[in-house]
C-alpha cells in the first residue's frame, strides 16, 4: 500500500469551529510550504466538521509539522498526525453507501 502523497499529507483534528483555512495556513507555513488545505465539511449541511487535511511541499516539512500536535489554535488544542490512505470500500458498500450488507436468511 502506497503512503499518502509520499508522506506529505497531514490530518488535523480537534480544530476550533471558528477556525478558517488561513488560520491553518499561517500555523503550518512555519514548517515549510503549504501546498493545500482541505477543511472537511458535512456534505449535507456544509458545516465545518473540525478536521482538515494539509499537504506540505516535502515529506521532511510534514514530519517537522507533526510537532504541532497539542498546539493551541484559537480556543482548542489540535491533534496533528500523518494522514492514512483512504480505505477502499467493498463492492456492496459502493452499491449502497452507508449501509452494511445483510446476510441472507434461510427460509424454514
Amino acid at each position: 500500500m502506497k503512503t499518502p502523497i509520499s508522506g506529505r499529507e497531514l490530518y488535523i483534528s480537534e480544530i476550533s469551529f471558528s477556525a478558517e483555512e488561513e488560520d491553518l495556513r499561517k500555523l503550518f507555513v512555519l514548517f515549510g510550504t503549504v501546498n493545500s488545505v482541505h477543511m472537511v465539511k458535512d456534505p449535507k449541511s456544509g458545516l465545518f466538521k473540525g478536521s482538515a487535511f494539509i499537504r506540505m511541499a516535502t515529506p521532511a516539512q510534514a514530519k517537522d509539522a507533526l510537532s504541532l500536535d497539542g498546539t493551541y489554535l484559537i480556543d482548542r488544542c489540535i491533534s496533528v498526525t500523518t494522514a492514512r490512505p483512504k480505505q477502499s470500500a467493498g463492492p456492496a458498500a459502493k452499491r449502497h453507501p452507508g449501509k452494511t450488507p445483510r446476510t441472507p436468511q434461510r427460509r424454514k
